[in-house]
């Protein structure tokens, strides 16, 4: 796994070898991604959000690029220690905060606003239709903030509030959604 651009472009990290309930972004997928994103997002100075943040790669992404104060929600031990250890590794302490809890639970929790808001929840998750609705539910997003849903070409989100549009990478679709 690779951090695309940024400060820390091109800086190789080596996620756990046994992941059994994680599944990253592909490279190709995440480089498409950013290109979207780098378009219609001001990164420098972003407050973000990662749910289900697995090895945490699209918020050092998000860092590299000069996000501000980042939030990264993962559930599982041993992959919330690996991305507190990437985050100590990459001098990030000072504006990324880990927490490991479930994200509906931190979502039901959170009274904050982010500019910029990523979930790539497994693909199997059995409430993954709730997430849009919670983000626009709880208001999480400020005025003008952007969501993007990671799954699977089976599920659509076209009639979801905020909804803007999709892109599909193969097997990976990102939907996003836009704080009107």
């Amino acid at each position: 796994m690779r951090i695309i651009s940024g400060k820390f472009g091109g800086r190789k990290i080596s996620p756990p070898a046994n992941m059994p309930y994680t599944r990253p972004t592909t490279d190709i997928a995440k480089e498409g991604l950013f290109n979207i994103l780098q378009n219609n997002i001001e990164f420098e100075g972003a407050k973000t959000l990662d749910l289900f943040g697995g090895t945490g790669s699209i918020s050092y992404e998000l860092a590299s690029r000069g996000a501000a104060e980042q939030v990264i929600v993962e559930k599982d031990p041993a992959m919330h220690a690996f991305i507190s250890k990437t985050v100590e590794l990459l001098g990030l302490t000072d504006t990324v905060r880990v927490v490991r809890m479930d994200v509906f639970k931190y979502m039901d929790s959170c009274t904050d606003q982010y500019d910029f808001i990523f979930a790539g929840p497994p693909y199997a998750l059995t409430t993954i239709d709730e997430l849009p609705k919670k983000v626009v539910e709880k208001q999480l997003l400020k005025p003008g903030g952007m969501f993007v849903l990671e799954h699977t070409p089976r599920n659509n989100y076209q009639g979801y509030e905020w909804f803007v549009q999709e892109r599909n990478y193969g097997t990976t679709v990102f939907s996003f959604f836009i704080n009107r």
